[in-house]
């Protein structure tokens, strides 16, 4: 579809960066559709979908009542008709109102209509505390969503990702869940390729090449691990390789596999609390995988398990930090 297409360079914030993406699939794909709370005339709660239902109309982009049962019922049963919904969830915690439509119907259509039919639903959200943000607005729940077969999930933390993934899954035949973080939306501008080929809903990324411990992360979490990582090489010779999971389902075990293979040690990080996150997952796999290989046993850094505050130094003293990831990361690589 796009072969002929060559990318160019330009800097967006991660936020611009999802609306370019969006301006572009809807200029693509004529069968895409874009809806949700306030998304049209307002812009969006975070200005994302600003300017589009000025480019693209009211038919193609438009508001919805506050009911997200009715949002997602709606997409999935205008994805089986052939169009291609992106449907806005302004928090991921609001998703759980909508639990059945996305893990019952739209994660099963393929499956129930023994391929017949399928679900090309696209589903924008964001997570993660911020200052002031309360319990039912702090949650991290990629891992829940990661748990259901016949669902992708994606969670961006690079401008380049914002754009890239956003596309990926609108382009793709089988529902996907975008999960961006509201703290990365107005940060600095950076180099994002845009109008090259769009990818495909799957495949993470190193961020940074090393060769004593892999640090597996994903997210807003990203920036913390590489700054940890720059600390434990001016201070502590510590070579570490942190890879950007960037989709969790489906997970790219291939690269991490390699990585693990060169480094022998493995830290997860992430901002989900630590029982039942997705970490968990990746450890399990990799000390069935990689017993014999690893030098020290995988370890993970996550959020304790209690609720989110809203007071920003409660947070900051649950979240992961540079200071906990190194940590983390010297006691992994402890001589033996």
């Amino acid at each position: 579809m796009h072969n002929d297409l060559k990318s160019a360079v330009v800097e967006l914030s991660y936020g611009k960066a999802a609306n370019a993406a969006l301006k572009r699939a809807l200029s693509e794909f004529p069968d895409s559709i874009l809806f949700g709370e306030d998304v049209a005339l307002p812009g969006g709660v975070f200005g994302i979908t600003k300017g589009l239902q000025a480019d693209f109309g009211s038919e193609r982009v438009f508001d919805t009542p506050i009911s997200e049962t009715a949002m997602l019922g709606t997409a999935v049963g205008a994805a089986m008709t052939g169009i291609r919904p992106i449907v806005e969830i302004m928090w991921v915690d609001f998703s759980l109102v909508a639990m059945d439509q996305i893990v019952n119907q739209a994660a099963n259509i393929r499956y129930v209509s023994a391929g017949r039919l399928s679900a090309p639903l696209t589903i924008r959200t964001q997570q993660g505390a911020l200052p002031g943000s309360c319990a039912q607005h702090s949650q991290n729940l990629e891992a829940l969503y990661a748990h259901i077969p016949g669902l992708r999930v994606g969670v961006p933390a690079t401008a380049q990702d914002a754009y890239s993934m956003l596309l990926a899954a609108v382009k793709s035949d089988d529902p996907a869940l975008i999960i961006e973080n509201r703290g990365l939306y107005y940060g600095a501008a950076q180099n994002v390729e845009i109008d090259g080929e769009i990818e495909r809903t799957e495949g993470a990324s190193i961020a940074r090449a090393g060769n004593d411990v892999t640090v597996v992360v994903w997210g807003a979490m990203l920036f913390r691990v590489l700054e940890a990582a720059e600390e434990l090489a001016s201070k502590h010779g510590i070579s570490v390789e942190v890879i950007n999971a960037r989709w969790i389902a489906p997970f790219d075990w291939s690269t991490l596999d390699h990585s693990v293979r060169k480094t022998r040690h493995l830290l997860i990080v992430h901002e989900a609390n630590q029982t039942g996150g997705f970490g968990a997952e990746i450890a399990a796999q990799v000390q069935e995988k990689h017993f014999r290989t690893l030098s020290a046993p995988v370890q993970r850094l996550g959020t304790p398990d209690v609720r989110m505050p809203a007071a920003a130094h409660l947070q900051e003293a649950l979240i992961p930090d540079v200071k906990k990831i190194c940590d983390a990361v010297l006691m992994l690589n402890r001589p033996e």
